[in-house]
């Protein structure tokens, strides 16, 4: 069982986790320093020696970025406000086609908790449920959840989620001479040519994808 937190070093705490969460990395003493006008980077030194002492991280001393979270002991031992600050719940919303089109159903089904260094703004990111097998050969199998970012459209080569006439789909972005191309990677499916650019809309970049194995 960890000891408990002071006001400031939960504070400080919360701020590192929102940083890791925005950035993909860790801030730096002297970036912890300014946002709580801590004028020497001893007197961080001493509230990061208090988090690692309780138990909350692991602080590398020849790194100007060496502050590694021990992530699993949050799921028990922390503050429910350290909680969710280092593990962010994505919602799954409907489901998305990998074979053709179905239509998307946008009610919630349930969510992931997922690492927030593993994609920025995480707060931002849903996830979909695959049907199909058009994408197998990119990795992406029928009952596999990936993981979208709205704020990424992505560009030649990604591997998108697209509206298509009021349904959705997973395939590789091909824009090629003002044509867009949504390419399976399956060879027993034929390319989309989007044909109606108005019935047409990128709903986001996949940055991952989340399999069970039974």
């Amino acid at each position: 069982m960890k000891k408990q937190l002071t006001d400031r070093q939960e504070e400080i705490l919360l701020f590192i986790g929102q940083f890791l969460r925005e950035n993909g990395f860790p801030p730096t003493l002297r970036e912890i320093g300014k946002r709580f006008q801590i004028s020497s980077t001893f007197g961080v030194k001493r509230h990061l020696d208090a988090l690692e002492k309780k138990g909350y991280i692991r602080v590398e001393s020849n790194a100007s970025r060496g502050i590694a979270v021990i992530q699993d002991d949050f799921k028990t031992d922390a503050p429910e406000s350290v909680k969710n600050e280092f593990f962010s719940k994505i919602p799954i919303v409907g489901r998305v086609a990998a074979g053709s089109p179905i239509l998307a159903m946008e009610n919630i089904e349930g969510s992931i908790i997922i690492d927030p260094s593993f994609i920025k703004k995480a707060e931002d990111a849903f996830a979909l449920k695959v049907r199909g097998d058009s994408m197998i050969n990119a990795g992406i199998f029928e009952g596999d959840l990936v993981i979208v970012s709205p704020n990424d459209k992505g560009k030649s080569g990604d591997i998108i989620v697209a509206m298509l006439d009021d349904e959705v789909t997973v395939k590789t972005l091909e824009i090629k001479d003002k044509e867009i191309i949504l390419f399976p990677e399956n060879n027993s499916y034929l390319p989309i040519t989007v044909t109606d650019k108005n019935s047409f809309s990128i709903i986001g970049k996949v940055k991952g994808v989340v399999r069970w194995l039974n």
